[in-house]
């Protein structure tokens, strides 16, 4: 299920991509099978694992070459183990509404942009996340939740003040907010509600199958409800300028290390 439009960001072979925050690495795989070098990048120890051991099985199974530069550290969004300008593509999803300083954090992205790169940040959208917040204290109000809802100009805003320049937007995941206003509604760890139950079983279904009936219907209220906002920027070229080429200090097994260096851990990304 990915909520970013790689067409649009433009990734392709050769890229090298920055997965922050990448969670069980949806996004990161999605980048591998399409040529691109790729860095997953998450503070929990539990998901770089199981990204790493995906990307393992990708290989093993041929879906990806046994020599593909990809790989998972751990990590902190706030001080990314990576030199100035190192990434062609930046991938940020679902990850700055839970860091307290994003500010901190929207400055690392921008850094390791390189100039004339592009970036995706997505964010909860926020019509349905308001929804959420009101139906359900549980939803946000839990370690390492939700700490803020954006609107799109305020993330626009301080996006482009650390040096980032928007280029456009949409929304993702329309079938999803009814999903999580309902699991807000009889409590969002209520995994076993039939209601839930049931939706989440349409849900799937989309996922693996993509029949033409939830998928029309996705398409139809993403504009409207979709639970996601999709934010595409780039780096000026000039934001860097005199920068020499080379990528150095990134951590072992990453595409174009050069010299020790020790991944950061640390804060949640």
């Amino acid at each position: 299920m990915l909520t970013v439009d790689y067409d649009r960001l433009g990734v392709g072979p050769g890229d090298l991509v920055l997965d922050l925050g990448c969670g069980f690495g949806r996004h990161a795989f999605e980048a591998a099978r399409r040529g691109a070098s790729v860095v997953a990048l998450d503070a929990g120890p539990e998901e770089v694992a199981q990204v790493r051991a995906t990307l393992g099985a990708m290989m093993e199974a041929g879906e990806l070459a046994a020599d593909h530069p990809a790989t998972a550290v751990q990590g902190d969004a706030l001080a990314l183990p990576f030199a100035d300008g190192t990434f062609d593509r930046v991938i940020a999803s679902e990850v700055l509404e839970h860091i307290p300083d994003d500010t901190a954090a929207m400055r690392e992205l921008a850094r390791v942009l390189r100039p004339g790169g592009a970036m995706a940040v997505t964010v909860p959208r926020c019509g349905p996340e308001a929804v959420n917040w009101a139906l359900s204290d549980e939803y946000h109000d839990t370690p390492g939740g939700h700490v803020r809802i954006y609107r799109r100009s305020t993330l626009e805003r301080r996006l482009g003040s650390a040096g980032l320049v928007p280029t456009g937007y949409h929304h993702a995941h329309g079938l999803h907010s009814p999903y999580w206003w309902l699991r807000c509604l009889v409590g969002p760890s209520n995994d076993t509600h039939p209601a839930v139950e049931a939706y989440h079983k349409v849900l799937v279904w989309d996922i693996v199958k993509a029949p033409f009936l939830t998928r029309t219907a996705d398409r139809v209220l993403s504009p409207l409800i979709g639970k996601s906002l999709v934010l595409y920027l780039t780096k000026p070229d000039a934001a860097l300028s005199g920068l020499p080429d080379a990528r150095p200090n990134l951590p072992r097994g990453v595409p174009g290390r050069r010299g020790p260096t020790t991944p950061t851990q640390g804060a949640a990304a």
